[in-house]
């Protein structure tokens, strides 16, 4: 007998993911999948199932795959998915929760330091001949603030490292409970105004959709540090780019963008003030296996439910 389809789209999981699956045929979808290679590659094999890497999954592709039963991300953040289409046509989303929270965590740490020690800057110099110890200046983090939107498992832990190192911690999610108490809950507004670093740590939604813009950029404390390891869309770029010109941002460092791959040229390449990375905060070796190990478990356990003819539901899980 034919095993059931799982279409993962990208070029491969990690094998302990894999073993999970053996009861199921795995078929990869390549390294950057466009929404016509997803529907063909519905059409043709009828998946039960869609593991979520890269790509976006539609409409157009659910309705491709009549067998479908559930599409599970491969990662925390389930805006490339169609959730309401999901929903409509009976299909579970999941999400694999908490599952690269310790690589995000601490790629959001790397990229707030560096921008506050001008780590990149200083590396160039020096890699020239340059030895700019008397003129140099560094920003002290111990008694700043950092103010966290999003405190999910990547905002926690991140908020404890910045308590570690000495800093103010202001947060704003309200979702959030029962949260340490060396987190200070604060409305959004107080974010933008007392702030010395802003970090983004929150799914990206319609309602949050470029929250970074002029407008809030404006109400920020000059010299703030924008740091981003959620996603590129919560970001108004060209505002930030004006910001960063002007001062009002002195860096920002930024793991995520409005189009990925980021194009090229894009208005932040080879501005001064720009820490950039190509969304690798939650790539670790560490982070793949539990990545892949979550998104595997969260499938099993949906087309477990359906066979046993449980309803389905949709549990998109934040980050």
């Amino acid at each position: 007998m034919t095993k059931p389809v799982i279409v993962v789209t990208g070029a491969d999981l990690a094998p302990e993911a894999v073993a999970l699956l053996g009861d199921y045929e795995i078929v990869f979808a390549g390294k950057t999948p466009e929404t016509a290679d997803l529907v063909a590659l519905a059409r043709k094999h009828d998946p039960v199932a869609i593991i979520v890497r890269y790509g976006r999954v539609t409409a157009e592709v659910m309705d491709a795959a009549p067998a479908l039963k559930v599409i599970s991300k491969h990662g925390t953040g389930t805006d490339t998915i169609d959730k309401a289409a999901a929903t409509e046509r009976g299909i579970e989303v999941t999400a694999a929760a908490g599952a690269n929270a310790a690589a995000v965590a601490e790629h959001a740490l790397a990229l707030m330091l560096a921008c506050a020690k001008s780590v990149v800057q200083l590396d160039a110099r020096m890699h020239a001949g340059h030895w700019d110890k008397a003129t140099h200046k560094s920003v002290e983090l111990n008694g700043r603030t950092v103010g966290l939107v999003g405190l999910g498992a990547i905002g926690r832990r991140f908020a404890r490292m910045c308590d570690a190192i000495g800093m103010r911690v202001i947060g704003f999610d309200p979702f959030a409970t029962d949260l340490p108490d060396y987190v200070e809950v604060v409305p959004l507004e107080t974010i933008w105004e007392t702030s010395d670093v802003i970090s983004l740590q929150c799914p990206l939604t319609a309602d949050n959709k470029e929250m970074v813009n002029a407008g809030t950029l404006a109400r920020c404390k000059p010299g703030v540090m924008i740091v981003n390891t959620a996603r590129g869309g919560l970001i108004d770029e060209a505002a930030l780019l004006d910001a960063v010109r002007s001062g009002r941002v002195s860096a920002a460092g930024l793991d995520s963008f409005a189009r990925e791959p980021m194009t090229s040229p894009h208005i932040f390449q080879g501005q001064p003030g720009f820490v950039l990375s190509p969304h690798i905060g939650g790539v670790t070796s560490a982070a793949y296996v539990n990545m892949g190990v979550a998104a595997a478990t969260n499938t099993i356990a949906v087309l477990d439910r359906s066979r046993e003819g449980a309803s389905p539901t949709v549990a998109a899980l934040g980050a």
